[in-house]
């Protein structure tokens, strides 16, 4: 399975970024729900792509114009697993993964058309990562969030699992890929070989979570869990996503010592998501403007891709991106 995409793209977008610093976008599904969708389905915000394919496109145009410059696309719960116990045929399923970097793309090349024409265009035409979320979040029940999937779940089984919602979305030409809320180390290995045995040719990152700001949730070591990613040429950027934003800190300082990749932190809002009662419980929450006082102060500690993850919103990342072209 091979590529036209470059694995430059995503170093020529941190380079030319404002201060060296690249823009993700924020929650997806919390301005989802914003705009009246209702997420009680095990598929997520997936399930859009099925009933809301509109109300998707709408919340990537919101995040371009917040000043984002990387789309992640809405196929984070999306897998064929999930399809087929919804009743879907594989091909539906396929159809349904192909649609939301499609949406994405579409997103971003109908707002760059408008932006160019705009004399004071301040943008910069932004990249659409296919999001892969890990075997824990297809679990819906907090799995990722654990880290232990038990003694069944090996490391053949987790790039079986991986292998086509892979291959479907690198075919269907995204900039990147995002694999998000990886939980343990074996997982990241399965990503690290899938990658090399399919031959991918798109960029990568690989972001894990953490409950306790030291360890991946699984409480194996971050050094530990970056062994495999730390020699494959396929991985151009490791990091933190959907951890309280307190969290980052000391999490940027640990990576920057145990990779040499480019590091991403997208955090959540600090509220805490209870995957058993499926609900947010409250906890340490930063508020918009905590997050650009704090995202200048990650990207001076080394960070080189920032945006935010559940609960943050277009607001967010406006205030992000402010923050860092300010200080540029």
């Amino acid at each position: 399975m091979k590529s036209d995409k470059k694995p430059s793209s995503l170093q020529d977008l941190i380079e030319n970024a404002p201060g060296g610093c690249a823009v993700t976008d924020g929650g997806f599904a919390t301005q989802l729900e914003k705009h009246g969708a209702s997420f009680t389905d095990p598929l997520w915000s997936a399930v859009c792509l099925i009933k809301d394919p509109h109300l998707i496109k709408k919340v990537h145009l919101e995040y371009l114009e917040a000043g984002a410059n990387i789309l992640v696309t809405s196929s984070y719960q999306a897998t064929l697993p999930g399809f087929l116990a919804r009743g879907l045929s594989i091909e539906e399923g396929e159809m349904l993964l192909k649609r939301s970097v499609k949406l994405a793309v579409e997103a971003r090349d109908s707002f760059w058309n408008f932006s160019k024409r705009n004399p004071s265009n301040k943008y910069r035409q932004a990249l659409v990562a296919a999001s892969i979320g890990s075997y824990g979040a297809y679990l819906a029940d907090g799995s990722e969030y654990r880290g232990l999937y038990g003694p069944d779940v090996t490391l053949e089984k987790l790039k079986d699992f991986h292998r086509r919602r892979l291959q479907v979305l690198v075919e269907t030409g995204p900039d990147l890929l995002a694999f998000e809320t990886i939980p343990n180390k074996i997982e990241a290995q399965a990503l690290v070989e899938l990658l090399e045995e399919e031959n991918v040719q798109i960029p990568s990152w690989i972001c894990f979570t953490s409950v306790d700001g030291e360890n991946a949730p699984s409480r194996e070591s971050f050094k530990d869990c970056l062994e495999a990613i730390n020699k494959s040429d396929k991985v151009g950027a490791v990091g933190i996503n959907c951890a309280p934003p307190h969290f980052m800190e000391n999490l940027i300082c640990k990576f920057k010592q145990l990779t040499k990749k480019a590091i991403i932190v997208y955090p959540n809002s600090g509220e805490v998501w209870d995957g058993r009662a499926k609900k947010w419980l409250p906890s340490k929450c930063f508020h918009d403007e905590d997050f650009g006082f704090h995202a200048t102060r990650w990207r001076d500690l080394g960070a080189k891709i920032i945006g935010g993850c559940c609960r943050t919103t277009p607001s967010t990342i406006q205030v992000i991106s402010n923050a860092l072209r300010e200080e540029s």
